[in-house]
């Protein structure tokens, strides 16, 4: 690309001579920004009536340009801290683990403490997670907080332990078995973070926004809450989106005091308001016992009537309710507490509130036509299945083949007609936008694929909604000018399905074509990133 866009005042842009992805014109290949808006969508013979009168013209050689993708679920911070700190899900067996952590506290001489994330002994050979007295001795004693992929469980050490009194008499802690889970697990976290200080925050805020930008990301949806990070945390991130340059961010605090959340400065009650816990960590509530811990259901954290009450209260004062589920109990009690408060307010006023179930991962026939009914909006990290479906995956390991196979069913969740938003859950998994779409379109299970122009809209328009905003995540005239450019090979239109063509190049069609993502073929790069007309990314020496 021959010119840069500014990050200062908005200027009027033309960007010609690429492939604009648009459903106003499925050939454009220029677009007009204005005022941080899509002014235009056209031809590039149309373009040169512009040329004359624009601030600025981009030579986009050939690239794509896409509305910027929406990642519907994010813990920012932390985020930030698996970016620029101790990444363990790399590591191969718990021996690469150990070595990364006793590297890791030798380069850190003066933290307080330190953070790391990302084990998951399920893809380990030991098929355990470093005890505590091996943490002791790798860290020279001191505190580390060490989360589990799923982060619903961590391993520290004996000195962060003794920094949270009555710990010990906590639920979720088992002396002698690793991790923690559930109320002392909160308690070490609240207590971790509480020794990083601002500045370490802000760091690693700003860090998962640029990395969010370099890949093509525009909008983060915070899923922050009391049991996640803390106030401090939330308003924090919220201000420095407000300040610097950078994807917006829309703040969910995930807590039943509603007039918190709002005096926060959150959009919803919501996000990871948790219904019940992980498959991962063996807390995520089912209707039947895991197959490998008989015997045991997981555990709920909320029960139908708690949940009625929350979208009630949210439902009056004007703010989403969101709730996260992911085994069949959870997903089942929040579709009963959704529907008891349809009942008392009516259904037409509970839909129009567009309430979310964050990873709604075990559903059956039945809670998908509830979703469909109740306006809930499925907001889904299909990475999941990628990293832990199939027949030898984790998902299959906690419930055996058959019942792993129903998990994450978007094309149901499609033909019913339920919202999809699409994100990452980061740090449990990357921040990988076309990743994400890759994986909902390759699904392991064939039967819950999409195809790559559906899953496309999940991660951009669809993240958009899920926010109530019906004009944005996607290219036309009058919409948010939040776009991203980039370098790819040739578009085609992919289908789900073997039974049909895959793909298609033929320009009748009208479908505005998008990168192929056939397993094995390389990823789109971005060259630059957009949000309201500022350009808030651009890859060097391009």
């Amino acid at each position: 690309m021959t010119e840069s866009l500014s990050a200062g005042e908005h200027r009027t842009v033309l960007l010609r001579g690429g492939e604009v992805h648009s459903p106003a014109d499925p050939f454009a290949t220029a677009m007009v920004v204005e005022h941080g808006h899509v002014a235009w969508v056209g031809s590039e013979g149309a373009a040169d009536a512009f040329a004359s009168g624009v601030d600025e013209v981009v030579d986009l050689e050939g690239a794509l340009v896409t509305p910027a993708f929406v990642d519907a679920h994010v813990h920012t911070t932390a985020t930030g801290f698996a970016l620029t700190g101790l990444d363990l899900s790399s590591a191969r067996s718990l021996a690469e683990a150990a070595e990364a952590i006793r590297a890791h506290a030798a380069a850190r001489p003066e933290d307080r403490i330190l953070l790391g994330h990302g084990w998951d002994a399920s893809r380990w050979p030991e098929r355990r997670p470093p005890s505590r007295a091996e943490l002791d001795e790798l860290t020279g004693g001191r505190p580390l907080y060490l989360t589990r992929i799923d982060v619903h469980s961590a391993v520290v050490t004996t000195a962060l332990l003794d920094l949270v009194p009555g710990v010990r008499d906590m639920d979720g802690f088992h002396e002698g078995r690793e991790p923690l889970t559930g109320d002392a697990h909160h308690a070490v976290r609240a207590a971790a973070f509480a020794a990083v200080s601002p500045r370490q925050r802000a760091q690693a805020q700003r860090a998962a926004r640029a990395h969010a930008a370099s890949l093509g990301i525009g909008t983060l949806h915070e899923c922050g809450g009391p049991h996640i990070s803390s106030e401090e945390d939330f308003t924090g991130l919220m201000d420095l989106a407000r300040g610097e340059p950078g994807p917006r961010v829309v703040g969910y605090w995930a807590d039943l005091d509603v007039e918190r959340a709002r005096a926060l400065g959150a959009l919803g009650a919501a996000g990871d308001l948790f219904a019940d816990g992980s498959l991962g960590s063996h807390t995520a509530c089912l209707h039947e016992s895991y197959a490998d811990r008989a015997g045991h259901t997981g555990v709920a954290h909320l029960d139908a009537a708690t949940v009625a009450a929350h979208v009630v209260a949210c439902t009056e004062a004007g703010l989403q309710a969101g709730f996260h589920a992911i085994g069949d109990a959870a997903v089942s009690a929040v579709v009963e507490g959704v529907r008891a408060a349809s009942e008392k307010l009516g259904l037409a006023r509970v839909r129009a509130a567009r309430h979310r179930v964050e990873h709604a991962e075990m559903l059956t026939p039945e809670t998908i036509a509830a979703f469909a009914e109740l306006g809930l909006t499925a907001s889904v990290q299909p990475a999941f299945d990628a990293f832990w479906g199939g027949d030898e995956g984790m998902y299959a390991d906690r419930l055996g083949v058959e019942r792993a196979r129903t998990l994450n069913p978007y094309a149901a969740l499609l033909r019913a007609g339920v919202p999809l938003a699409f994100g990452s859950d980061g740090p449990v998994t990357p921040l990988d936008p076309w990743g994400t779409v890759r994986a909902a379109a390759f699904h392991r299970t064939p039967e819950h694929r999409i195809s790559v122009r559906a899953a496309f809209t999940a991660h951009t328009r669809g993240g958009w909604r899920a926010v109530g905003r019906d004009d944005a995540g996607v290219l036309v005239p009058g919409a948010p000018a939040d776009y991203a450019v980039w370098r790819t090979g040739e578009l085609v239109v992919q289908a789900p399905d073997d039974r049909v063509a895959r793909w298609s190049t033929d320009p009748r069609s009208g479908t505005p074509g998008l990168p192929d993502l056939t397993p094995g073929r390389e990823l789109p790069v971005c060259l630059r990133t957009v949000v309201h007309g500022q350009t808030v990314f651009d890859r060097p020496n391009e």
